[in-house]
């Protein structure tokens, strides 16, 4: 399937709208590919995925060229336009195909049990309902499909983690585009019914100064099979 935008008509409303801190992201990301070791870190996040994957939250689109070629077709919803802008026009230069769309996590525009598997990548902290959106993640992975996930997320000490919150309660979510930086997404995984594989925290970046945002994790789960009769 091709690369596709949001079509020929004006969008009225996008589900997010962030045009200030989109433009910061955009910047921000790219310069991480090298200076944090995000490239590296895509690369293993999304190593030996195959089929149909949906990847949820794909801002401007740095995933998609650390798509292996066993990948048969990535579906990228991103909600925010100024973004999803940047998404297709990274779409374009895949070798995979992508097709970008708009779109909330918490109402996902695709079939039930269309995809092999799900990406999220820094999404998780900015959802606005998590257990919804891990739902609709469910919802359209078949039985036996895996998700991938790189977060950031609640970590440190007692004195960081009251920082994280109280960032959480003031300023940080509408500096951020509605990032929250005390969220666990491990437990929200597991809460949601997936089935926990392998993962490991990580830091970000792993030297230098440790911040609220630096506590991140990559892993993998399953969405369980149905249970034998």
């Amino acid at each position: 399937m091709a690369p596709r935008s949001d079509g020929s008509g004006k969008v009225s409303r996008d589900p997010v709208h962030h045009p200030l801190f989109a433009r910061y992201y955009a910047r921000v990301s790219v310069a991480a590919e090298t200076r944090m070791g995000m490239a590296g870190v895509r690369e293993r996040l999304l190593a030996g995925l195959s089929g149909r994957v949906l990847e949820i939250g794909a801002g401007n689109g740095l995933n998609f060229s650390h798509y292996p070629r066993a990948v048969s077709e990535v579906v990228a919803i991103e909600p925010e336009r100024r973004l999803r802008q940047l998404a297709v026009e990274a779409a374009l230069r895949s070798e995979v195909p992508v097709d970008v769309a708009p779109g909330a996590a918490e109402a996902l525009p695709v079939k039930s049990e269309a995809f092999d598997a799900v990406v999220i990548s820094l999404v998780l902290c900015s959802v606005r309902d998590v257990p919804r959106a891990l739902g609709e993640v469910r919802r359209v992975l078949r039985p036996g499909g895996v998700v991938r996930f790189f977060e950031h997320g609640r970590g440190g000490g007692p004195a960081m983690r009251f920082t994280q919150r109280a960032l959480d309660r003031t300023l940080w979510p509408p500096l951020s585009g509605g990032c929250h930086l005390g969220r666990d997404p491990v437990a929200a995984l597991r809460a949601a019914g997936f089935e926990l594989g392998p993962y490991r925290r990580v830091l970000m970046p792993e030297k230098g100064p440790t911040l609220p945002t630096s506590f991140c994790v990559l892993g993998t789960a399953w969405r369980p099979p149905p249970a034998e009769r």
